[in-house]
């Protein structure tokens, strides 16, 4: 029969018991016809679960002759008859310890010893090889050595993405593969526009594990590509693509206008895993996006008994990060509750942590679980495992404690000790917008004359640093900030550049605003400088008028 009129009739069938019927009426086939014949069965037989009906299949007579010729007329097939149908019978599960898997792969072995395969046929080895060995197959390498002498301007985009993926099991950085990565890189920009959802993720995933931050053109490409495949991505494909972006720091606002499209219808059909990451993504981005957040809440209302518990942390931890309230908020956390009660001994010590301190940073008061959080055993389990009782975990131990000391006085249970306390939380270099802050001292300084009449990045016994303090005496005078006695009042200035907002927001941090209420709760007159009201202000006289009626409100202006 010819080849393209098999081709065309075997793809039409739909079932395996059909196409033994179809190959049982033929008097001969070609090599590659039979592997094509154990491709289609491996594609209508298999899904995500394995082979739907094995003795149909494995103890059918046509299938059985099909694989005694291959075994042992392994030396007398094609490249790509020996090839296809090593790939279909690993598909189909078949021992990789048995006579006629061993056979096939010794066959192909020796071929590529002896330079016999194309870039084809290497691929589709190097792909069997992966899937049979793992990544510890040394041949895989020897594979790679021979793609080294081929011209990559004539893959097709199937043998660049396996390339890829052999790459990132042989690749050790300053060898000597960098060189074949670089043209890869080179030619593969060219092609991005052609690429399927399930290639952009791979190469993604690939660029992030072969580290090559320095292949900026590509990314950025890949990146904007990946928008249009968003509604098309399997849950696994988005995950590689959503970790890329986190690995290289790549923003696309229209990435995040798409995922805000998808996430909300997609969410019931979509795996925890996948939303998990989705909140991650927009959580590391500080991406505010209410649809996202409100259909991710509404989804662990539902489902979250279903939940690994870092699921359960990876959907709630970003409405505390950014400081976000859901119109479905009493039916979530009264969700989060109950799911803690009956779990809580399944948590990781660190994530659970992580867990109720993002509650407190949205007034969420965790008072039910903290007499165990604060206890010996509890903290001795921190410690045990990593990363311990670092700055940070010792950080969001001190502001659990002191927000139950300060928001909830009705509090009775067990206390943080002080040798789990940190003197002070710790302000990430980022948090502190240097250039605003300047501007903010200098429209002071032309405000109150003196520079000894303020005090900036200012610690206090409460473990926050202030940005700008300002005493002031019974009488409303201002006292310089070295005195001590007679302080009648403290003014707190919240200095509050773009980094403490979420992106394209003027909605505070969850971090910020914490700071903020406790400042307020522990004496201080607090008076936010946010980045959008002082930006516009052209000159020193403008910011200090404005910062006269912020901070002096009852008071008269500079002209006066």
């Amino acid at each position: 029969m010819d080849e393209q009129l098999f081709f065309k009739k075997l793809n039409s069938l739909c079932t395996s018991k059909e196409i033994f019927d179809f190959l049982s009426s033929l008097e001969a086939m070609s090599d590659t016809m039979a592997s094509g014949a154990l491709q289609r069965i491996s594609e209508v037989e298999v899904d995500d679960s394995g082979l739907k009906n094995p003795e149909g299949v494995l103890e059918n007579e046509v299938f059985r002759a099909l694989c005694f010729q291959f075994e042992f007329e392994s030396s007398k097939l094609s490249n790509t008859g020996l090839l296809n149908a090593l790939q279909a019978l690993i598909k189909l599960r078949i021992d990789p310890q048995s006579t006629l898997m061993a056979s096939l792969l010794s066959e192909g072995k020796e071929r590529l010893g002896k330079g016999q395969l194309t870039v084809k046929n290497l691929c589709a080895l190097g792909e069997s090889l992966l899937e049979l060995e793992g990544p510890s197959c040394a041949t895989l390498e020897q594979i790679v050595n021979h793609m080294q002498e081929k011209d990559i301007e004539k893959w097709s985009p199937r043998e660049m993405v396996m390339v890829y993926k052999m790459l990132q099991v042989t690749f050790r950085e300053g060898e000597q593969y960098q060189d074949l990565l670089n043209r890869l890189n080179s030619v593969t920009l060219n092609i991005v526009s052609q690429l399927s959802p399930k290639f952009t993720s791979i190469i993604l995933n690939s660029l992030v594990v072969l580290h090559q931050a320095q292949a900026v053109p590509l990314i950025t490409a890949l990146c904007k590509h990946s928008v249009k495949h968003i509604p098309y991505f399997t849950g696994d494909e988005l995950i590689n693509v959503l970790e890329a972006f986190l690995y290289f720091g790549h923003r696309e606002e229209i990435f995040t206008e798409a995922l805000e499209t998808h996430v909300p219808k997609s969410i019931s059909t979509m795996h925890p895993q996948t939303v998990s990451k989705v909140m991650q993504y927009c959580c590391q981005k500080m991406i505010l996006s209410k649809p996202i957040f409100d259909a991710a809440a509404e989804s662990f209302i539902s489902d979250a008994d279903r939940f690994s518990t870092d699921q359960i942390a990876g959907y709630i931890i970003p409405f505390g990060t950014l400081n976000y309230l859901p119109p479905s908020a009493a039916s979530l956390f009264r969700k989060l509750e109950t799911v803690l009660h009956t779990r809580f001994s399944h948590f990781q010590p660190c994530t659970l942590l992580k867990l109720l301190h993002s509650c407190v940073l949205i007034q969420r008061y965790p008072v039910n679980f903290l007499p165990k959080i604060f206890s010996p055993y509890f903290l001795q389990q921190l410690q045990a495992q990593p990363p311990g009782l670092d700055r940070i975990v010792t950080s969001q131990l001190t502001q659990l404690f002191l927000t139950v000391t300060l928001e909830c006085p009705f509090y009775e249970g067990p206390k943080l000790l002080p040798k789990y306390q940190v003197k002070a939380f710790l302000m990430p270099p980022s948090s502190l917008d240097v250039h605003l802050l300047k501007r903010v001292k200098t429209g002071l300084l032309y405000l109150l004359k003196k520079r000894i009449y303020f005090a900036s990045e200012v610690s206090t016994p409460y473990f926050y640093t202030v940005d700008i303090e300002i005493k002031l005496d019974e009488e409303g005078f201002v006292l310089p900030a070295a005195q001590c006695e007679e302080v009648h009042r403290r003014v707190a200035l919240c200095v509050d550049g773009q980094n403490r907002f979420c992106v394209n927001s003027h909605n505070l941090l969850g971090e910020e605003a914490i700071k903020q209420r406790h400042l307020q709760l522990l004496g201080y007159e607090v008076v936010q400088i946010p980045f959008f009201e002082i930006e516009s202000l052209q000159n020193c006289r403008k910011v200090a008028e404005y910062l006269q009626k912020k901070i002096f409100p009852h008071t008269y202006g500079l002209g006066c």
